[in-house]
C-alpha cells in the first residue's frame, strides 16, 4: 500500500468501528419508534370507536387522531401493545391496542 494512503485509510476505519460500536450499544424498542410522517406508507384514522389497529413488523404507518398525526415503524418485538406508550402525549385519549404481525417477508 502507498504510505500516502496509509493515514486516510487508519482514519476511516477507525471511524467505522467508533460508528460500529456506538450503534450495537443504541436500544431501540421492542414495540417500535416514531417516524417522520413522510415515511408512512399508510395512514390508520382513529377516532373515538377505534380500540384496536392491525399493523405489520418493519411498517411504518401515519395515525390521525384528534386533529394531530404521529407516524410509528413497528419493530415487531412484541405483538400486542398500548399505542399510547408510543404516541406523542395528549394525542390519544382512549386506549388503542396495537396488533402487530410478523413482516411477511421472514416468514417461511
Amino acid at each position: 500500500m502507498k504510505p500516502t494512503l496509509v493515514l486516510p485509510t487508519v482514519i476511516v476505519m477507525t471511524l467505522g468501528f467508533v460508528n460500529l460500536s456506538a450503534s450495537a450499544f443504541t436500544p431501540s424498542s421492542p414495540m417500535g419508534e416514531v417516524a417522520p410522517l413522510s415515511a408512512a406508507t399508510r395512514t390508520i384514522q382513529i377516532d373515538a370507536k377505534t380500540k384496536y389497529v392491525n399493523v405489520t413488523a418493519n411498517e411504518t404507518v401515519k395515525f390521525e387522531a384528534n386533529g394531530n398525526a404521529f407516524a410509528v415503524n413497528f419493530a415487531g418485538g412484541l405483538s400486542v401493545f398500548d399505542l399510547n406508550q408510543l404516541a406523542p402525549a395528549g394525542v390519544l385519549d382512549h386506549k388503542v391496542t396495537a396488533y402487530v404481525a410478523p413482516d411477511p417477508v421472514y416468514l417461511p
